[in-house]
């Protein structure tokens, strides 16, 4: 789940902000930022549609953007504008330079030269390397059919290890939020690893970009998890099993975080597709308890709460309450509706209900899923099918580090450590 603060390494925020006639999308985009560091939240709020002003008011706004250098470090200089139009909006996306690492400013104008969008994420990362010329295994460009009808599909990289088939094969789930096919959280890409360490042991991988990524212009109104996850992970899983050289009767799901959670979801969606499930850093309660819980841990590893930063939190629980209670509220820009429907998800039921073999991993250093999910799978899944594996020194994206978690760490390059995408080639090769 990419964070729920911020989607694991950034701050989502959407406002709407009204221009001056005539002036250029990043000369708008510019003063926006020039408020908000000059802590001008009040006339930033004043510039805001009526609903806007709802969702991010002043002090909200105030919380969110101070607590970027708590996460990020000191502030450096933001780099040159880049500019684009997709979908009838100009969008206008600024770098922002931080002592621990860049995250970039995504700003989107709509016809009225309104700011329909804002948004605070990593830096986009440079293009990964192709495989070298002698690995024992390639890519290839793979489409993933759409799930619900009239709906475009999802474009995807599928691993396929050199040699005589069929390779058993695994389909990776994404966590939450809008996350391309490597799962690419600010330099790290924990699916990319995964999927070229599996292949270079005889397993195949599909890794595939998620609808809210591809086709972010589909989910401006309500929508469901079926429409943000399960569809498409089913329609992957079936098109997956029907390519050639992978061996149809062991097709693996392996989801990460929400994905996890969502995991027996899907299975269960896919009636004699799967051979196994992988969950890997699964939450086991509501989302929105591990939502609070999250940021309360990042404002208190210092061992104390500012009143600033307590407003945040207080912010946060109204939010959530709002969403619990109301289908049409948002938080994150996503609608109470989906949150309902994902709080009723019962992860642990799904799995056991599944009747599939299952593999759960979990990293001792990850401050978003955390022992207390740990226990509660251990406590739920008990007999032959199951098997566990836990890794003191992993985070939440499967890297290894020390000390406490923390938001600063995903924005650090590493990789998957190597015993954990072992131990699923393993497991992999032990099913009959």
């Amino acid at each position: 789940m990419k964070t729920l603060l911020a989607r694991i390494a950034g701050v989502v925020m959407l406002t709407a902000v009204p221009a001056m006639a005539g002036e250029a999308p990043t000369t708008l985009a510019t003063r926006l930022l020039d408020q908000l560091d000059a802590g001008q939240y009040t006339q930033a709020e004043a510039s805001f549609s009526a609903q806007m002003k709802a969702a991010v008011p002043a002090e909200k706004l105030k919380a969110v953007w101070e607590s970027l250098p708590a996460q990020m470090g000191a502030a450096g200089k933001r780099g040159d504008a880049q500019t684009s139009e997709a979908d009838g909006y100009r969008i206008v996306v600024i770098p922002l330079q931080y002592a621990n690492g860049g995250l970039q400013a995504r700003v989107v104008f709509d016809q009225d030269d309104q700011v329909a969008g804002f948004l605070v994420q990593p830096a986009a990362p440079a293009t990964a390397p192709a495989p070298a010329d002698d690995a024992n295994f390639s890519e290839q460009a793979f489409t993933v059919p759409s799930g619900s009808e009239g709906k475009p599909g999802l474009p995807g990289t599928l691993a396929l290890p050199k040699g005589k088939g069929p390779f058993p094969a695994v389909v990776l789930v994404h966590g939450s939020g809008p996350q391309d096919r490597d799962e690419t959280i600010g330099p790290n890409r924990p699916f990319l690893d995964i999927a070229r360490a599996l292949a270079a042991q005889g397993i195949a991988v599909l890794r595939y970009n998620k609808r809210t990524h591809a086709r972010p212009q589909d989910f401006k109104a309500g929508f469901s998890v079926d429409d943000e996850t399960t569809d498409d992970a089913v329609a992957a899983v079936s098109t997956l099993a029907g390519t050639s050289g992978i061996d149809a009767k062991q097709v693996y799901l392996l989801g990460h975080s929400q994905g996890g959670l969502l995991a027996g979801r899907i299975a269960k969606a896919a009636p004699g597709k799967l051979a196994g499930l992988v969950l890997f850093a699964a939450p086991a309660r509501p989302i929105l308890d591990l939502l609070a819980e999250q940021n309360r841990y990042m404002v208190s590893m210092d061992g104390r709460i500012s009143a600033q930063e307590q407003s945040h939190l207080d912010a946060l629980d109204a939010a959530i309450a709002a969403v619990r209670s109301n289908p049409e509220a948002r938080l994150m820009e996503v609608p109470g509706q989906f949150w309902q429907e994902l709080e009723k998800v019962d992860p642990i039921a799904d799995a056991r209900d599944s009747q599939l073999p299952v593999l759960l991993l979990q990293g001792g250093r990850d401050f978003q899923v955390v022992d207390a999910d740990w226990q509660l799978w251990n406590k739920g899944l008990q007999g032959e099918r199951y098997r566990f594996h836990h890794y003191p020194a992993l985070n939440h994206l499967g890297i290894a580090g020390e000390g406490k978690g923390s938001l600063q760490e995903y924005a650090r390059p590493g990789h998957v450590d190597p015993a954990l995408v072992n131990d699923i080639a393993q497991w992999i090769k032990a099913r009959p």
